[in-house]
């Protein structure tokens, strides 16, 4: 079950003894099912709610939500279901009666999960609902996530939830991995089995120091340094013979360290830990076989596990942990906190391992070359390894950079009118204090300095970029004198956030795993760092972060692609929901736009067809309103970056009231945005109506004057909640049939989508309900008069499309999707040695047209893709056709949604797609080709 917070969670009852049965977490809450109570149900499933010890309300909750599934499902659909549950899990010669038998159990544990998920009761583990329903984990949410039938049946909660599990589960899985294969490095094989024992009671010692020193137990890395931290304990209190050679070595030099002086001083050494000096030599030796910075886990090893071994009283021991006491302790960790029992990896248990058919990415990336070619290996990318790759590039390219401003920072800070150190220091002190605290409260209370240290890496990017940007504008305008730009607060705030979300997304602490929905904002304890959560440290309007990024990107080069593609989904879900939130300086931007006579529009729909020009920098968009052309230069200095808009356009009547310039910031903002919002639109018309083209443009214009003329109607509210009542109104005027539960449906298969944005939508203050109930009572209210235009014979003029340029965050090298398509990627024709592998996703494959295959073979697996009718990806190439609807959605009961039906489309054939391929190719040789040109130029 879910992981409760340890500062809130019910006493629990003594833990069992290790592989017993294990009771639930709390009896008295979990009482006996009463028979009687329970007769009007199937009384397999009460002996199942008996065997979980669930409550009365749990049994008859998820008795309610199993009737839901079924009406929601006709026979076949039902039948269907129960025999995908068991494809991959039954014996071959399992009768019909049993696997119906069998799968409807799985689907009753499914219900009594939600149940207890929603309700938050402490009943049973997630490990104990496996085990009971024979199922591993990721079949189990594979299952779970198929009952969400209607709107109501998984809620925003219960998917917050899975999803923290599943990350946790990941993380590990990677992490027993990894301990595995180097437990191999570590200890010798004996006749006992005695090396088994230490590795288990290591194994489980080490989820035990995770569970006491995180509160974020999914902390990659974090957690594996832990893990090197507690291999180094057992070690060096293990005995000689059970080791290998190197850590045999290892182990004997630092038993040969201590002297006389060391004796001399053995009463003083019993009241203190031993010194750090002790473990370096181990643990260099572990982290150089791990490829980990040795730094960080020796300071791992004196903030946090020091104070962990201290907590059971082994800091001072010379003896192994034992086994016993260690188990019984991470037995109740593991039952308070309700959700994956650890030890079952160590075990090979089958709830913990990996579906049969789910082979791992790597081994099954086909070899780029034949055997006997020239090829360069490249190693298997597990998930420890590319973080330690990430944090090593990191690290690496801030060598140079120090913890004070450069000689060249210091010399921009002098050549101001204004020398902005001292304020830039004090603010650095403040805001450091603020984050390591932020940090230890999210990550684990002794996290506090590794908090500090993320934060000073964090300093040296910001130095780093700051200079790079400087000399940039230095360049461009010809000055020096910075002066309001380096003492504008908000600037160096933004920067410097920035650059802390660099350093955590590289060590895997921010990612967009609750597609930016910050689900712990109301909670006093958050339990993780994700996006947006340092603007929330840092108390930082996200279009105030937004201004930084396009140029924190073009200042270091050195950023890798994973790194840059973050911060482009940072940018994208500012547009999209963060920026529009009631507090954010946006609206009142829009205010001024609006109502205080602005030279021009937000974005005129005429320029929506010319390139978008990326040549704004920080300089600009912070000092914004500022419009090229329209600067006077103060007369006390000729820095361009001080400069104020001009109050009087030229040629301007001097009786007339001058109008205000347009804001720089709030120009760019919109130009991305409607390229944003009209790609998204266009991807999922693609989906829905292929079969309709016409109606593209029209779904834009209406969408495209929402967000101009009825922001407003973006508060606290997402991007595509406007894009899917955009679409569906267009359709009810124009008498397509395409229902409200279709547009859901599809674009749950969209990429970067949640399901909050069509569940949690506002209606009025703090009351939110589904997007139909939106539509109806709010967005159709407000558009009524202007939908209804496109149904009369003189509908408004359409508004141009958006010309689609490449991202300047985009490298020109990477292989795009073929648009409909989830399997197919197109690359230009590169050199031979260089494709298609390294540039593709490993779980794919690449046709490269142009390019000798080889083998025959080559064409022969290709077909094979194509023509295969069991592909597991999301679409089939058949764009034209609908999706299967959800069965039952909530907003379609009660006729809210008056649409019915279903839309018919054309089919797709190979060729089509074939051809489209063949033109997309052909488009990026010309591009390339032109890029190239361009270069030369330059």
């Amino acid at each position: 079950m879910p992981p409760k917070k340890r500062n809130s969670a019910a006493t629990q009852n003594k833990a069992l003894k290790p592989g017993a049965e294990r009771a639930s977490p709390d009896k008295k809450e979990s009482p006996d099912l009463s028979a009687k109570k329970h007769r009007d149900k199937d009384a397999e499933f009460v002996t199942l709610c008996k065997s979980l010890q669930v409550t009365d309300v749990v049994c008859d909750r998820a008795w309610s939500l199993w009737k839901t599934v079924q009406e929601s499902m006709d026979g076949v659909s039902k039948l269907s279901l129960l025999f995908e549950i068991n494809k991959n899990t039954v014996e071959g010669n399992a009768s019909q009666s049993n696997i119906l038998q069998d799968s409807q159990k799985r689907l009753w544990g499914a219900c009594l999960f939600v149940t207890v998920t929603d309700l938050d009761v402490p009943c049973f583990t997630l490990s104990q609902v496996l085990k009971a329903v024979s199922l591993n984990l990721k079949q189990f949410m594979a299952l779970v996530r198929k009952l969400d039938v209607n709107l109501d049946t998984i809620n925003t909660k219960v998917d917050s939830v899975m999803t923290r599990l599943e990350k946790k589960y990941d993380v590990t899985l990677a992490l027993y991995q990894r301990f595995e294969k180097t437990c191999k490095r570590i200890f010798a094989l004996v006749a006992d089995d005695k090396e088994r024992e230490i590795m288990r009671s290591c194994w489980t010692m080490f989820l035990l120091a995770k569970g006491r020193v995180l509160q974020m137990e999914d902390d990659l890395v974090i957690s594996f340094q832990l893990l090197l931290c507690t291999l180094e304990l057992f070690i060096k209190r293990c005995p000689p013979d059970l080791l290998q050679p190197l850590y045999k070595s290892a182990i004997g030099k630092v038993q040969s360290q201590p002297t006389r002086t060391s004796r001399r001083n053995q009463s003083k050494a019993k009241s203190r830990p031993p010194e750090p000096e002790v473990e370096g030599q181990l643990l260099e030796t572990l982290c150089k076989e791990n490829e980990c910075n040795a730094e960080e886990v020796k300071n791992v090893y004196q903030t946090s596990f020091s104070a962990f071994l201290d907590s059971l009283d082994l800091s001072r021991s010379p003896d192994l942990p034992p086994a016993s006491d260690i188990d019984q302790q991470y037995e109740e960790h593991y039952l308070k906190s309700r959700d994956i029992d650890g030890r079952l990896f160590f075990d090979g248990d089958e709830t913990v391992l990996l579906p049969k058919v789910e082979v791992s990415q790597v081994e099954r990336t086909p070899k780029k070359h034949p055997p006997d070619d020239d090829a360069v290996l490249i190693p298997p990318q597990t998930p420890i390894r590319a973080a330690m790759t990430s944090i090593q590039q990191l690290r690496g390219d801030l060598i140079s950079s120090g913890d004070q401003p450069s000689t060249t920072l210091n010399t921009y800070f002098k050549n101001c009118t204004v020398d902005p150190t001292q304020n830039m220091l004090a603010r650095l002190e403040t805001l450091e204090q603020l984050f390591s605290q932020r940090f230890g409260q999210a990550v684990g209370p002794r996290c506090l300095i590794l908090g500090k240290q993320r934060f000073a890496l964090g300093v040296r990017l910001y130095y780093k970029i700051m200079e790079a940007m400087l000399k940039s504008e230095e360049k461009r305008l010809s000055v020096q004198n910075f002066s309001k730009l380096l003492n504008d607060s908000t600037f160096h705030t933004s920067l410097l956030a920035c650059a802390l979300e660099v350093v955590m997304a590289t060590y895997g602490e921010s990612s967009f795993k609750t597609g930016g929905y910050n689900h712990a904002a109301g909670d006093s304890v958050e339990t993780d760092v994700c996006f947006p959560w340092i603007l929330h440290v840092f108390n930082l309007a996200a279009f105030d972060f937004y201004k930084v990024i396009e140029s924190f990107i073009k200042a270091d080069p050195t950023l890798s692609k994973d790194t840059v593609k973050h911060l482009e989904t940072c940018e994208n879900l500012i547009m999209e929901r963060i920026a529009w939130r009631t507090d954010s300086p946006l609206f009142e931007l829009l205010k001024q736009e609006h109502e205080g006579g602005a030279a021009e529009q937000v974005e005129t729909p005429a320029s929506f067809s010319q390139p978008l020009q990326h040549n704004h920098t920080a300089a600009d968009l912070y000092l914004s309103p500022v419009r090229p052309g329209h600067r006077v230069l103060p007369p006390e200095s000729p820095d361009a970056a001080n400069s104020q808009a001009s109050t009087q356009a030229p040629n301007q009547p001097a009786n007339q009231t001058p109008r205000q310039p347009k804001s720089n910031s709030l120009s760019l903002f919109y130009k991305k945005l409607y390229r944003l919002a009209y790609t998204r639109m266009e991807k999922l018309c693609t989906y829905l109506l292929s079969s309709h083209p016409e109606l593209e443009p029209i779904i834009w214009t209406l969408f495209q004057h929402t967000l101009q003329h009825e922001y407003e109607l973006m508060r606290d509210r997402h991007l595509d909640q406007l894009m899917m009542s955009a679409m569906y109104a267009i359709c009810k005027v124009k008498s397509v049939d395409l229902r409200f539960k279709t547009i859901v449906t599809e674009y749950k298969n969209m990429p970067n989508t949640n399901q909050e944005t069509f569940k949690h939508v506002l209606i009025t203050e703090a009351h939110y309900d589904s997007i139909i109930v939106f539509y109806n009572q709010v967005f159709m209210q407000k558009l009524k008069t202007n939908i209804l235009q496109y149904a009369s014979p003189r509908p408004p003029t359409l508004s141009p499309i958006p010309q689609i340029p490449r991202s300047p965050y985009k490298f020109p090298n990477s292989p795009l999707r073929v648009p409909g398509s989830n399997n197919v990627y197109i690359s230009p024709l590169k050199n031979p040695r260089m494709s298609p592998g390294i540039m593709t996703p490993r779980s794919r494959m690449l046709v490269s047209i142009g390019e000798s295959f080889g083998r025959s073979s080559r064409f022969r697996e290709i077909n094979q893709m194509v023509n295969s009718s069991e592909r597991s990806f999301k679409r089939t190439l058949d764009l034209s056709s609908a999706p299967k609807p959800l069965k039952r959605l909530r907003f379609d009961v009660d006729g809210q949604d008056e649409a019915d039906g279903s839309k018919s489309g054309r089919d797709s054939t190979l060729i089509q797609k074939l051809a489209e391929m063949s033109s997309t190719r052909s488009r990026m040789q010309e591009q390339k080709l032109k890029e190239d040109a361009e270069a030369r130029k330059e």
